[in-house]
């Protein structure tokens, strides 16, 4: 049975860091596009970022752009989501989602996805 488990989340201040881990299990997901996607109270899930299987390839969502770096290890199947200048605005529940394209997994149309964390950022 495939899962992806993210840990990492918790409260911080703004302008503080987090850094989130989603690992994956069940399979090896080397060939695939790796992405986190957030829900904020009250609001739709929205795309944060994603990475190809080589790491060549990274896409981040405006909000989030020159703040947060997506980064992979393979070897460990595992994604990993830097969270730096952190705003109360970016308080949500942080989703891992694992794809077989970038356009796929940035429509929201994961094949996999974790269970999600929680990231609070106060002000």
């Amino acid at each position: 049975q495939v899962q992806l488990v993210e840990t990492g989340g918790g409260l911080v201040q703004a302008g503080g860091s987090l850094r989130l881990s989603c690992a994956g299990s069940g399979r090896t997901f080397s060939n695939y596009v790796m992405g986190w996607f957030r829900r904020a109270p009250g609001k739709d899930r929205e795309f944060v970022a994603a990475i190809s299987w080589s790491s060549g390839t990274q896409n981040y969502a405006d909000s989030v752009k020159d703040r947060f770096t997506i980064s992979r290890d393979n070897a460990k199947n595992t994604v990993y989501l830097e969270m730096n200048s952190l705003k109360p605005e970016d308080t949500a529940v942080y989703y891992c989602a694992v794809g077989p394209a970038v356009a796929i997994v940035r429509s929201g149309l994961a094949q996999y996805w974790g269970q999600g964390t929680q990231v609070t950022v106060s002000s």
